[in-house]
């Protein structure tokens, strides 16, 4: 997260700037309570005859906290707040803030009541409920953020004074039409390339080390092959299922719970049912007395102009139908009948009925382990904590873990040797350790033969853990890693002799040597890309393959890893086309702004840099610790 806010912290005077002059106070979310100064410190900062006071400092240093903890959904620790260097940040927007103000001051740039009082109104952290400027709002949340109104209404004309010289800066800063037909020909630029995939069976084999240098590899490397801390412990797990016991389980229990719970064995009885809705009962009723005829209930709903499946209510049981008078008329129908005319929440509607699935109970004989099971889990949960009790008691008796599991028919599990990524001496990862990371953890945490609090796992339990022994890291030697460090030089040695077997290559490209020649005294496919882009994550070189293929020119070529299989490719740009329309127009407004925020930030940066030659600056470190320490 610190890369993250460092990150969202740079260029400070053309990103923050405008938005730490131009106040919201009803966001603030501070108290604005300092107190007062301490040891005739008054002025964090002093340009010419302008200057912070240590008040504004704690309230700027407070209200980037709190707009930054916002921004990324977490209050900071006092770690990230540190690491950002928050209190360099907040000096030098204070210090940019007090520049402006030292020159609007040299300038005699002031602000007109009127204009004060406007601004004042227009403010939308004073809008009461009917979205008009409200003086009880405006004096509610001067409350809050600590800050009179005569300080508001000063502070005001403070960040006017501001605005009227980064407007005549920056306001209507236009790029040039010239620079963006550049950045569209170069954004929209696509290129031919012919390449070769160069396999690493073009160098292999590579023959067997020497003992210099498969030694000298090794030392170079050593700390790779170098063997973790180990350590071993035992764990007893203390769940429900631990202690269960469904032959406890007596077959009255079962045969009850499953009287009991019928229900939950139980699917019940569905229809397949189809609905004709009608505008009016005598229309449903004509509609009736027109099967009773000997029409159909098919030839009605097409009369409609409906399908079938647009009488299709669906395959229901008769609690999931939400009209209880179509449910009760459905359930008493026979196979493909017909209702008669049934008075719906919707309407008057006429039903069939073209499937019947009964209700199916499963017998006892078919459950009757699952049940048992369940009930063996549920008394066992209810047993769990005398069971943690008893063990615990047991510990603290003296008792080691086996004996103490053993009288609570527990199970202790023995891992002989672990490191901190959970992976065995061998290499492999030890897999099925109940809450792996907390234990794993909580073991490296602990010293051998002291007690330690059992953990909490997901399902209620506990699980109690107690550390054997250490093996320290170590250095390991070449003989008991060989065979790993003979492939590790390998696989090393032919990616270089590929590297510059691929090297040669483009040397012979470069000197007139067609692809196609060297393809085919390599039996080798030359292949053909058409239409890559600049900013292309291409599927055969990667987003910085690609990228690589813009830093040469039409003709030339060049040598990329592949993305995948450890392969080299040797390629040479034949094509590079320009778009077909590319002007200021095609550049997309977003992009537009961001061009123009980046040069406005540059004059700002330029004029910030200017008036700090021209008047000198004074920071109290001093005062900046009192502030920091309240």
């Amino acid at each position: 997260m610190l890369d993250s806010l460092r990150k969202a912290s740079g260029t400070w005077v053309a990103k923050t700037l405008l938005l730490m002059l131009v106040l919201s106070f009803a966001v603030w979310g501070i108290s604005g309570q300092v107190a007062g100064v301490i040891g005739g410190h008054e002025s964090v900062v002093r340009v010419g005859g302008t200057s912070v006071s240590v008040n504004e400092y704690r309230l700027s240093y407070d209200r980037q906290i709190n707009s930054l903890s916002q921004q990324f959904g977490q209050r900071l620790t006092q770690e990230q707040v540190n690491a950002l260097g928050l209190d360099r940040q907040v000096i030098a927007q204070l210090v940019s803030g007090a520049l402006l103000d030292e020159q609007a001051r040299k300038m005699g740039l002031g602000i007109s009541q009127d204009r004060l009082a406007a601004l004042t109104h227009e403010d939308p952290a004073f809008r009461g409920a009917n979205g008009q400027f409200d003086r009880q709002m405006f004096d509610y949340v001067l409350r809050q953020v600590g800050m009179r109104p005569e300080d508001y209404l000063n502070n005001r004309a403070q960040v006017a004074r501001r605005q009227q010289i980064i407007e005549a800066v920056s306001d209507g800063l236009k790029v040039p039409d010239t620079f963006l037909r550049a950045f569209a020909l170069y954004q929209g630029e696509d290129r031919t390339v012919d390449y070769l995939v160069l396999p690493k069976s073009l160098v292999e084999p590579v023959e067997a080390p020497s003992d210099t240098e498969l030694s000298t590899y090794f030392e170079a490397n050593k700390q790779k092959y170098a063997a973790p801390e180990y350590r071993k412990f035992s764990y007893v797990r203390l769940e429900p299922e631990d202690i269960s016991d469904p032959a406890a389980i007596s077959d009255q229990q079962v045969s009850e719970d499953y009287e009991k719970n019928k229900s939950l064995f139980t699917t019940p009885a569905t229809r397949k049912i189809e609905q004709i809705v009608f505008s009016s009962e005598q229309d449903a009723q004509t509609a009736r007395d027109s099967i009773n005829n000997g029409g159909t209930f098919d030839r009605v709903y097409a009369a409609q102009g409906k399908t079938e499946s647009d009488v299709q209510l669906g395959t229901l049981a008769k609690d999931k139908i939400a009209d209880q008078a179509v449910a009760e008329a459905a359930f008493a129908l026979g196979l493909n009948e017909v209702s008669h005319v049934v008075k719906g929440t919707f309407g008057p509607v006429l039903l069939r009925v073209t499937e019947i699935n009964p209700e199916v109970v499963k017998p006892l004989s078919e459950v009757q382990d699952q049940i048992r099971k369940d009930l063996a889990l549920s008394e066992a949960s209810r047993l769990l904590l005398e069971v943690h009790d008893a063990y615990e008691d047991a510990r603290a008796g003296g008792e080691t873990m086996e004996e103490a599991a053993a009288k609570q028919r527990l199970k202790v599990v023995t891992v002989e040797a672990i490191d901190r990524s959970g992976r065995a001496p061998d290499e492999n990862v030890i897999r099925n350790l109940p809450e792996s990371a907390n234990l794993i953890r909580a073991v490296f945490e602990s010293e051998p033969g002291a007690e330690n609090e059992a953990l909490q796992t997901a399902n209620g339990g506990y699980l109690f853990y107690e550390l054997n022994s250490v093996t320290p890291a170590r250095d390991r030697a070449l003989d008991e890693v060989k065979d790993r460090v003979v492939a590790d030089w390998t696989a090393l040695e032919t990616e270089k002799r590929l590297l510059a077997k691929a090297e040669e290559l483009k040397k012979r490209v470069a000197e007139g040597a067609g692809l196609d020649v060297v393809a085919s005294e390599l039996s080798l496919e030359k292949q053909t890309k058409r239409g890559l882009k600049r900013s292309a994550d291409d599927a055969d070189f990667g987003r910085e393959g690609a990228a690589e293929m813009f830093d040469v020119g039409e003709g030339q070529s060049g040598v990329i890893p592949a993305p995948t299989g450890g392969a080299q490719i040797l390629f040479k740009v034949t094509q590079v086309v320009e778009p077909a329309a590319a002007d200021a127009q095609t550049v997309p407004d977003d992009v537009k702004n961001s061009f123009a925020a980046g040069l406005s930030g540059d004059l700002l940066d330029q004029l910030v840099a200017q008036l700090q030659s021209q008047y000198p600056v004074e920071i109290d470190q001093v005062a900046i610790s009192q502030a920091l320490a309240r």
